[in-house]
């Protein structure tokens, strides 16, 4: 066979779930005593090795060379190149360091995606038993090849996708790759239905899932790329990383502002030519005014921002493995949540017994009770391990621990009825019993298992007025109904024997006595009801998308508030349909629904911990994987751990990430304010007729002194109060949005009025330090200003001044440094000022102190306006 047709037989695989086994073994050219070792080393040939190929690596210095290209990194890299012509080293190197952590920052983001197709083939089994020529015999996995037998037994993981021909009791863990919370039973007879989900095709046997109870054998019919597992490793190669909605905006925004500085300041020189200044001495003004406009500060803010919420979300359990997710988490408007151990608590709980005909959340005191929360212990592998926690199959513990929260002790049990003899769970028989001595001279059998197994043996149903004929309708009905909430329902039954046979107990499981049911579910967590309320306050929409079963789904959607209670989970199938819960959902569907919301423009969470949801971490754009349940593929595609696996943490990152986008979008403020002012206070002062109120490097120097420490310190202001009542900032929405950029222009119109009036006053009182008073002026102006846009609703004496002391301290050593500049001799020489007079010292702080007000008093309005309740604040 051509390579080509090969490829083809690959990409079209067949429904192996569906067909007989006989039929599979012959399609694939096998036989039972497997393959010949030279048919073996051709079909090698032909489909290649059993590993999941990976790309070649991009060339590390080329990934770290395209972090540059941004437009706003090429402006700032200019910036700094004209900062060292004009002298300014400290300036230039400041610009300098800002792009190169930015660059490194990008570099790490990068090589997670390689990280996570490395630990993806890292999953995979390193040998595995096979059958060829007749002969069992242990191979490398990677040799094992389409049409060979595999052995498989508990502690095995699968190195292939199987199609099962022979089974003995076979229990498998998929969690990794369907999300079934539970390990699953396996069988060799053929599952019928065109659209069956992954965790419903119980015949096959996947590669990288491992094996729990039981033996069996399978027929290889997919290895490497073909395999599942394989299949996800094509969709997280084929997944790109979303662009956060803050760096869509900061590229936006650094085009914009850049254009527009380069426009003004050609305009500026060009009216100074005109106006008759020297060329030099306006070229020098212009450029200086330039870099001084550009917020070069943006970037390292932007960055000590995300570091500090990052650390803020390790206290809280949220480890960063992104920096820009914490900031995308702020503008999320979509959470898709795994089911098992986000929102619930991945334990089984028994919620339900149905007993005498009577279904209740507690079993009722009598005869019948006693007996089955008694056989729940002793038809139970379940024990306690050397720490004191229950040590096996997690739905058998659930069953030890209801009987143990009701008063009964599994080791008086067990020494007052030991196990004697037992026939174990199989997936043919559906049920398991076990053989104990007494009470009385005979022996007691105890069984458990599918309703159906159970019920159909039993002949009669323990009651308190004893034992009585039994009528399976109503047993199958309380089953039918339970099941319909979404609870895994097991029966219990016993039977007093004589003695106890010589060889396997099967016989004994007739004439049983039925005791009850029991209905079992992983609950919710009693924190994600509350976590989901307050997403749909934030204007978050919480979705469920689970492996598991729809019923399943629609119970734990209900309880949580996800889904109302006269609305159903939908199947993977209906991935195209928007919806609330999803159940039976494919690696490939998880990834078409965030895709589906990306395209409507919303902004989407996903958690996860399997590798099956690998790619949609990688698509989505917040990852969360889960720390506990996780798998080492998942973390490696995420942006976010959470370690404990829970989705109030998540939650509450959303409200760490709004925080900080609100303090960047406070800096943006700040700066483009302050900035706005200067360089309307240069732009104006000729056309007024006044002289060029500063010289080049006080420009610069204010520039360096107001938007450093203060705009920084600015990362430390704690969140609004109703930072979780009001919904995100709409995903297309610009920086400058929701009247930012009005009151930008506002303010910095206000700050220039200041500065020229100042400037004229002294001037006209013949005032030779008018030109200190204005660089005053100007970097008191910033200070006032930077105290009060410390929040967009409430005023500073609400706040209070020790609500952030860093920033509190940060303008007072940004005023004692402008004090520095006046009076200290060898600052003074170098910025060019003069010591003021009192008086002149006063006006030229005081006075800028109206741009305190006018923000107060802009705040206060902004307050009065009714808004509609769907706009953010």
């Amino acid at each position: 066979m051509s390579s080509a047709a090969a490829e083809a037989e690959r990409t079209s695989p067949q429904p192996w779930h569906r067909l007989a086994a006989d039929a599979v073994v012959e399609l694939l050219d096998s036989s039972v005593g497997g393959l010949s070792h030279d048919e073996a080393r051709a079909r090698l040939e032909r489909f290649g090795p059993n590993v999941v190929q990976q790309k070649r690596r991009t060339a590390m210095v080329r990934v770290f060379l395209r972090q540059f290209a941004d437009f706003m990194i090429v402006v700032l890299v200019i910036a700094a190149i004209v900062s060292a012509l004009l002298g300014e080293a400290v300036d230039s190197i400041a610009i300098i360091i800002i792009v190169l952590m930015n660059g490194l920052l990008g570099f790490t983001q990068e090589l997670r995606a390689e990280r996570a197709l490395e630990a993806l083939a890292e999953m995979a089994a390193p040998t595995a038993d096979v059958r060829r020529e007749g002969q069992r015999e242990t191979v490398a996995a990677t040799d094992i090849v389409p049409g060979d037998l595999v052995f498989l037994e508990a502690g095995t993981i699968v190195p292939a996708d199987l199609r099962l021909i022979d089974s003995h009791g076979l229990r498998a863990d998929e969690a990794a790759l369907t999300g079934e919370s539970e390990p699953v039973d396996k069988h060799v007879e053929a599952v019928r239905g065109a659209a069956t989900a992954l965790g419903d095709r119980r015949s096959l046997a996947y590669a990288g899932t491992l094996i729990t109870y039981g033996r069996a054998i399978g027929a290889v019919v997919a290895t490497g790329r073909s395999t599942e597992f394989g299949r996800i490793a094509d969709l997280l190669a084929s997944t790109i990383e979303a662009e956060t909605p803050l760096s869509r905006r900061l590229r936006q925004f650094g085009v914009r502002l850049a254009t527009g500085i380069l426009l003004l300041c050609g305009a500026l020189f060009g009216l100074g030519l005109l106006r008759g200044e020297p060329a030099l001495l306006m070229f020098m003004t212009a450029v200086s005014l330039a870099v001084a406009a550009i917020p070069e500060a943006l970037p390292a803010v932007v960055t000590i921002n995300l570091a500090l919420g990052a650390r803020k979300m390790a206290q809280r359990k949220a480890v960063i493995r992104r920096l820009s997710a914490v900031e995308a988490l702020g503008s999320v408007t979509y959470i898709c949540s795994d089911k098992t151990g986000t929102l619930t608590r991945n334990r089984m709980r028994a919620e339900k017994f149905w007993i005498d005909g009577v279904t209740a959340n507690e079993p009722p005191s009598g005869s019948a009770a006693e007996a089955l929360l008694r056989g729940l212990v002793l038809c139970n592998d379940a024990r306690a391990g050397a720490d004191g926690h229950l040590v096996g199959d997690p739905t058998e513990a659930a069953l030890v621990e209801a009987a143990e929260a009701r008063g009964l002790q599994p080791e008086t049990l067990d020494q007052a009825f030991p196990r004697v003899a037992e026939a174990p769970f199989d997936s043919s028989r559906m049920r398991m019993s076990t053989l104990h001595p007494g009470p009385g001279p005979g022996f007691l059998l105890v069984a458990k298992g599918a309703v159906e197994a159970i019920a159909s043996r039993a002949t009669s149903i323990r009651t308190p007025d004893g034992d009585i004929p039994l009528d399976s309708a109503p047993v199958m009905a309380a089953a039918e109904a339970m099941a319909s909430e979404g609870l895994r329902v097991l029966a219990l039954a016993e039977r007093a024997v004589a003695f106890a046979p010589s060889d396997e107990i099967e016989a004994l499981e007739e004439d049983l006595v039925l005791l009850g049911l029991v209905g079992l579910l992983d609950p919710p967590r009693t924190e994600a009801r509350a976590a989901v309320r307050e997403c749909r306050e934030a204007g978050i929409t919480p979705v469920m998308i689970t492996g598991d079963h729809p019923a399943t789904a629609t119970t734990i959607a209900r309880r949580l508030g996800i889904l109302p209670e006269d609305a159903v989970a939908v199947t993977g199938h209906d991935a195209n349909t928007r919806a609330r819960a999803y159940a039976r959902v494919a690696p490939e569907q998880k990834l078409a629904i965030i895709r589906a919301l990306q395209d409507d423009g919303e902004i989407v969470a996903m958690t996860g911990d399997g590798v099956n949801d690998a790619p949609a971490l990688r698509q989505a754009d917040v990852g969360v994987a889960m720390g506990i349940t996780g798998t080492d593929v998942a973390k490696q595609a995420s942006s976010i751990v959470v370690l404990d696996d829970n989705f109030a943490t998540i939650v509450a990152a959303v409200r760490e990430g709004r925080r900080i986008y609100d303090n960047i979008r406070r800096f943006i403020r700040y700066a483009l304010t302050t900035n706005a002012g200067e360089v309307l206070t240069v732009a104006v002062a000729p056309a007024l007729g006044l002289p060029i109120p500063l010289l080049p490097a006080q420009i610069l120097f204010i520039n360096l002194l107001t938007d450093g420490l203060p705009g920084i310190a600015l990362a430390a202001e704690p969140a609004e109060r109703n930072v979780m009542k009001r919904p995100p900032y709409p995903p297309g929405e610009g920086l400058l949005a929701r009247g930012l950029g009005a009151s930008i222009l506002g303010v910095g119109t206000l700050i220039a009025v200041i500065a020229l009036a100042i400037q004229a006053w002294a001037i006209d009182q013949g005032l030779e330090r008018w030109q200190t008073m204005v660089f005053v002026a100007l970097a008191s102006a910033q200070l006032w200003q930077v105290m009060a846009i410390r929040s967009e609703t409430d005023s500073l004496f609400r706040l209070g001044l020790r609500s952030n002391l860093p920033l509190l301290g940060a303008v007072l050593l940004t005023f004692a440094a402008l004090l520095a500049t006046v009076y200290v001799p060898t600052l003074s020489r170098l910025l060019h000022t003069s010591a003021l007079l009192p008086s002149e010292l006063a006006i030229a702080t005081l006075t800028p102190g109206l741009v305190f007000v006018a923000v107060e008093l802009e705040k206060w309005v902004r307050a009065s306006i009714p808004r509609p309740e769907n706009e953010a604040a």
